[in-house]
């Protein structure tokens, strides 16, 4: 039996019965949205106490039959990534550095008391599934094919302590534009009511409590017209920390950025630290410090702030137009995308599509 110490760990590859049918889907590709249409195929590894990662295999996308008294229903034992698989210009296929998802996925496991999984398993697993999937790639411009990893605690039984049996799968969907409104630039909503992560908590962790607990701030800012909410720091509430689900950045009129610091309160975003980089590379300083609700404000309306953008693996890079709170709102520029905005959007969409030489290796190229 496979385990997580065998170099040789395969899948085994199970019969689709019912594939889509090629109009269908190719229909449903022309306006994919995101989030809602899903590809063929899922993989499925079984995880052990005592035995390890064992039963990798790739088959139908299915339902999950799960006992009542499975663990994540009870004790929200879960954890999830998500990243991208992309055609590039030569009608290749590629992920974009799916090693930081893998060590990232690894980080919330740990947190979480869930079994680590190994590198190579885990990239591997997104490999398999765009290789069988590779006709659900959308045609529509900037299409993509989203991955969603995930593993959760699988063992049927009532208690508070970590599972001795874990299900880690991948399933897919094809993707268009994240934001509904297809705006150029996007309305955010300052909660000041509700936190995201406190210090010691799973902020840093990629957990689907960190998001269930911002879906009612979140159905307050789309009430209120608005397309995100930012939420501020747990002790003093007036630290920017980041959005529902994107790391936010800030253009001064000097060319700095600033970033909030990740700290354990702060998702550390794998597109996040590629803009970092290749904002540097542009000759740009990048500060990671505190900012605060105030300054935002403050440096908005006297022009010192000419530009905010969100990044994150489903928006990839976004221009923030517009933020709002009880205290009033406050345009951000002109209110569109800035120069710098879309500069860094460009080039690291292009070294994602193939259109931008890749320095730093993160395309991985799929055979």
């Amino acid at each position: 039996m496979a385990s997580a110490a065998d170099s040789n760990f395969t899948f085994a590859s199970l019969p689709h019965p019912a594939p889509v049918p090629s109009d269908t889907r190719d229909q449903a590709l022309a306006n994919p949205g995101f989030g809602t249409l899903f590809s063929d195929h899922m993989v499925m590894i079984e995880w052990d106490a005592g035995i390890g990662w064992h039963d990798g295999r790739i088959g139908p996308r299915e339902p999950i039959a799960l006992d009542p008294a499975t663990a994540v229903l009870h004790y929200a034992q879960e954890i999830f990534e998500g990243l991208k698989a992309y055609r590039l210009s030569d009608g290749s296929m590629a992920l974009f550095r799916p090693e930081e998802n893998a060590r990232r996925f690894n980080r919330s496991a740990e947190r979480l008391a869930m079994p680590e999984m190994p590198e190579d398993m885990f990239i591997n697993a997104c490999l398999e599934l765009v290789k069988a999937d590779k006709d659900w790639f959308p045609s529509v411009e900037g299409g993509s094919l989203y991955l969603r990893p995930f593993m959760f605690a699988s063992e049927p039984f009532l208690g508070v302590r970590p599972a001795k049996q874990y299900k880690f799968l991948v399933i897919a969907s094809p993707a268009g534009n994240y934001f509904k409104s297809g705006a150029p630039a996007v309305s955010i909503w300052v909660s000041s009511d509700y936190t995201r992560a406190a210090p010691g908590g799973t902020g840093a962790a990629k957990c689907g409590g960190n998001y269930a607990a911002s879906l009612v701030p979140q159905a307050e800012a789309i009430e209120r017209g608005h397309d995100q909410v930012v939420f501020l720091d747990a002790a003093e509430h007036k630290w920017i920390e980041e959005l529902g689900g994107m790391n936010l950045f800030f253009v001064m009129d000097d060319g700095t950025i600033i970033t909030p610091p990740l700290g354990g309160t702060i998702l550390p975003g794998i597109t996040r630290n590629s803009i970092i980089t290749l904002a540097q590379e542009e000759g740009l300083t990048v500060r990671e410090e505190r900012y605060s609700l105030d300054q935002w404000r403050d440096d908005a309306n006297s022009g010192k702030l000419v530009e905010t953008f969100a990044c994150g693996t489903a928006a990839v890079v976004t221009a923030v137009g517009r933020v709002a709170s009880h205290d009033g709102e406050f345009t951000i520029g002109s209110g569109g995308p800035g120069q710098l905005t879309t500069k860094l959007r460009e080039k690291l969409v292009g070294i994602q599509r193939g259109t931008v030489e890749d320095t730093h290796g993160w395309v991985k190229h799929i055979d």
